[in-house]
């Protein structure tokens, strides 16, 4: 680059100067670690099967090495933003490419300050050591008691870009089919110490990963993402088409554990998994909404004989959740004839009272607000409300 640049073939030296920031980026990477940096930088799984050693980092266009260095936290935003300038204008104003752009040595000599600050003599920042070492560790030995209460410590102070990428590096790792089972184990263990610094995008990225494993029936790999998604609860998180199966599933179930004789035992079981999949702001696909709330009301309205204590709390919540649409259904849900039959029963007329309480607050519209004070009104039980023609009129002034 020296010799070129002394004799004014700019271009030239820029085309030697990148190639060795390239060949020092990806020494880098290969002191860091490999496996993770192939999870973060390679998002498509196919190409990701064909990355296993150091050899296969030349696959990587300049680009996506750039990219994945910056994501990792080998380089800086900022440096990567020069870096990234510096790759630009070798591809289209040096002897790379034919070209009309004439260089000089101030910017050469710019660029390869740029270079040697940013990538060749940088040294790595203390979050990114930290990273380093833990990814050593969890793939070297099983971790202690000790470390994983580190870890949790250092998940608490990281970033949260270093904290989505640590993430998505680990999830990448752990779905490789061949993984040892000690790195395994410690995955399963730092997982829910991460996953609560971990932002919401990330979130919805491990669903859809899933849903891409699945889609290539990549069975194995499905499995293994599966995993840490059921670890941390993280069934709101699956993509659309996967929620609204096992949703319907996870529904149906809890009608019929309720309607069975073991009911106090076996609900709460499957009422934590309605919950996991509703996710903590009640989210519920259109199709499914009427049935979702339906079933809701008619498990906390209970059986008439007693109460499933430690699923009521589930339910509480989930009521809570609901939208003001949601709890416009559940207000008319005296009309459906299952429901209207249980509040025949004392306890479930108690239940009922308490529905209304925690609706009252979602109610919103003017329709629905005369409704709940003339379901209040009520002279009879509501048992007899879906047959009263007061009662009625309101109902048909409500939207369907």
């Amino acid at each position: 680059m020296i010799m070129a640049g002394s004799v004014g073939l700019f271009d030239a030296a820029l085309n030697y100067l990148w190639d060795e920031t390239v060949i020092e980026l990806r020494k880098r990477v290969i002191g860091y670690d490999l496996s993770y940096f192939y999870a973060v930088a390679e998002t498509s799984q196919s190409r990701r099967n064909e990355l296993k050693s150091a050899e296969d980092l030349v696959k990587f266009d300049d680009a996506k090495l750039l990219s994945g260095a910056r994501q990792i936290g080998l380089i800086s935003d900022v440096g990567y933003r020069q870096i990234d300038h510096i790759r630009f204008m070798r591809n289209y104003a040096s002897a790379a490419h034919p070209n009309q752009v004439t260089l000089s040595g101030l910017q050469l000599a710019d660029w390869l300050e740029t270079c040697i600050r940013e990538v060749i003599t940088l040294p790595h920042n203390n979050v990114v050591a930290e990273i380093k070492k833990l990814l050593v560790n969890v793939q070297a030995a099983r971790l202690d008691t000790n470390y994983l209460a580190q870890a949790a410590v250092f998940f608490k102070g990281l970033p949260g870009e270093q904290a989505d990428t640590l993430a998505r590096g680990l999830f990448g790792v752990y779905t490789t089919v061949g993984g040892e089972p000690h790195a395994l184990d410690n995955i399963r263990e730092l997982w829910p110490k991460l996953w609560p610094y971990v932002s919401e995008d990330t979130r919805f990225w491990a669903g859809t990963r899933l849903a891409r494993f699945l889609a290539n029936a990549d069975q194995a790999q499905a499995a293994l993402a599966r995993q840490l998604i059921d670890l941390v609860q993280g069934g709101s998180y699956l993509p659309q088409e996967i929620k609204v199966t096992e949703l319907a599933e996870a529904l149906e179930e809890l009608l019929n554990v309720h309607l069975a004789w073991d009911n106090f035992y076996t609900e709460p079981r499957v009422a934590r998994r309605l919950a996991e999949l509703v996710g903590q702001h009640g989210a519920v696909p259109d199709n499914l909404v009427r049935q979702y709330v339906n079933t809701l009301v008619t498990v906390f309205l209970t059986n008439g004989h007693g109460e499933a204590k430690a699923a009521n709390p589930i339910y509480l919540d989930l009521i809570g959740r609901f939208d003001p649409e949601q709890a416009s259904l559940a207000l008319r849900a005296f009309a459906n004839a299952e429901i209207s039959s249980q509040l025949q029963r004392l306890l479930s007329q108690k239940k009922w009272n308490e529905l209304l309480n925690v609706i009252d607050v979602k109610i919103t519209g003017r329709p629905e607000r005369e409704l709940l004070q003339a379901v209040r009104e009520f002279p009879g039980t509501p048992d007899k409300l879906r047959l009263d023609s007061g009662i009625k009129r309101y109902l048909a002034a409500l939207p369907n």
